[in-house]
């Protein structure tokens, strides 16, 4: 799982939580179930069985893979459109192609982030590049997908390919996690993504045994994703284990705790931090459209039917 990383993150900025910052509780853990997303490639459902009020404004999350591709058995997703909300495709391992109607598009590969803001609309097409189809090899990410508020919906659609490069790397006090802010900021140190809806998104590494206590927004909720490995949450310390997603309660500090010996796949505790201000608007939602009401959502469908959403592009020969 190499992202991207640092040789001694002693030299990063350090991040804690203030002493007196009120510990948020856990008030669940869940379990990821599995399934297959697009064109057969296996993902585990994140925020699946949690409450919407804990999760606003995420809609969903999918950690796709890790897997290791043999040759000619790397998928990914048809044509397809989307309407109302942005996408956040965030790849460890591997690299994924994609292409919009609109003549967007590019490749991002390990550590890089693809954060696509469907707004008014767009038809959409993610792939393996042709290499890792013919070859096989490792593939591992996430897709984030983040509401929009109903004066964001009908916006004009928008890329931002994030390098990993580009994020915003700290540490912890004494350097035993490395935290990479994708997205939003931690303790004022901001990540590269531009959100319309307020977020914060890290990607924390954790050294066996170490432990971090991070300020966290109060007008944010708080989730905490395990990529791998196993661990504790919140200072009751709440055992969690890869594919589980922990909901905080309110409060101004967040605790992830890695254990001491890990699972023989990966020498760390990987975790996703995810938070975001509630939108608390009405949301109506099926399949690749995320409006606020019934008829917002079929007037999204006859769109894309009629063509609206854009048409797919004819490829060069």
């Amino acid at each position: 799982m190499p992202a991207v990383t640092v040789e001694n993150p002693l030299t990063l900025p350090r991040v804690s939580a203030a002493a007196d910052a009120v510990a948020r509780p856990v008030l669940a853990v869940t379990t990821a179930p599995g399934g297959f997303e697009g064109e057969g490639f296996p993902v585990r459902r994140a925020f699946a069985g949690i409450n919407y009020q804990y999760l606003d404004p995420f809609i969903m999350m999918d950690q796709m893979g890790e897997v290791e591709y043999a040759a000619g058995e790397a998928k990914g997703t048809p044509w397809h459109p989307h309407r109302g909300f942005e996408t956040v495709t965030y790849l460890i391992d591997g690299t994924f192609i994609h292409q919009d109607s609109n003549g967007g598009g590019g490749t991002i590969q390990n550590g890089d982030t693809q954060w696509m803001t469907a707004g008014s609309g767009l038809l959409h097409i993610e792939a393996p590049p042709e290499a890792l189809v013919m070859a096989g090899g490792l593939f591992h990410g996430l897709q984030l997908w983040v509401n929009l508020p109903a004066a964001d919906k009908m916006m004009d659609p928008r890329y931002q390919d994030i390098r990993g490069g580009q994020v915003q790397l700290l540490t912890s006090h004494d350097g035993g996690a490395l935290l990479r802010v994708i997205a939003g900021e931690l303790d004022g140190h901001e990540g590269p993504g531009i959100t319309h809806t307020p977020i914060t998104m890290i990607h924390a590494t954790l050294r066996p045994g170490a432990e971090v206590t991070l300020p966290w927004r109060e007008d944010f909720n708080g989730l905490a994703y395990v990529l791998a490995g196993r661990g504790s949450v919140g200072t009751d310390r709440r055992p969690v284990h890869t594919g589980q997603t922990a909901v905080f309660g309110d409060g101004a500090s967040i605790t992830v705790r890695a254990d001491e010996t890990q699972d023989a796949h990966t020498p760390d505790l990987e975790v996703v931090l995810l938070g975001g201000r509630p939108i608390r608007e009405p949301m109506a939602h099926y399949g690749p459209f995320v409006m606020n009401s019934q008829a917002e959502l079929k007037q999204a469908f006859e769109d894309f039917q009629a063509g609206r959403l854009g048409t797919v592009p004819v490829p060069h020969v």
